[in-house]
């Protein structure tokens, strides 16, 4: 133990000057940190849309959904570019939708593929079929029966038991089976 005691005193001012520079630093700590999480979020913004989008084939680079991201303009193909605002604004709007919501499922559907298709955030008016080649692989179920699938399997979603990883699985099989959107293009 240390046996030398430097000659000080804590006055109320004095504490009161100390209270306030820590509360200062925590205020600045927190802003610091509120500023690393929000490029965190804006680079896993940008990874999601990029990734999303490359999925579809878009040719589109990470400093390009970047520079769409701050609002700039980029060359690029038009539909690409469309493809990256709607994804941006899509993935805005994630918080606002319940998963297993039929009207949610269409609002999102509207707002991925605005200026992409013609019915955009409506269901399939006509018939579709899955080709290779010249040969049918699958016959989609008739239109007329496609809210009804969408709803059952949105019902089935929010009360199934099954294990979440099994059970999103088995919804995108469906999902993709019931093939609920036209996919004609928007002129």
């Amino acid at each position: 133990m240390a046996k030398y005691a430097p000659p000080f005193t804590l006055s109320n001012k004095t504490l009161t000057l100390v209270a306030k520079i820590s509360e200062s630093i925590g205020r600045l700590t927190v802003q610091q940190e509120q500023a690393k999480l929000l490029r965190l979020r804006k680079v896993n913004r940008m990874r999601t849309v990029q990734g999303s989008l490359a999925i579809e084939g878009s040719t589109l680079t990470q400093q390009q959904i970047t520079a769409i991201l701050d609002g700039k303009r980029i060359i690029a193909p038009p539909k690409e570019v469309q493809e990256a605002h709607n994804a941006t604004n899509s993935y805005d709007a994630l918080t606002q939708w319940q998963p297993t919501n039929p009207s949610n499922l269409l609002s999102a559907h509207l707002l991925m593929m605005t200026g992409l298709v013609n019915d955009a955030g409506m269901y399939r008016q006509e018939g579709v079929s899955v080709m290779s080649g010249e040969q049918v692989v699958q016959m989609a179920p008739q239109a007329e029966r496609v809210p009804k699938l969408m709803a059952e399997l949105l019902e089935w979603l929010e009360s199934s038991d099954v294990h979440p990883l099994v059970a999103s699985c088995v919804f995108h099989y469906e999902f993709e089976f019931i093939h609920r959107f036209q996919m004609a293009t928007a002129e």
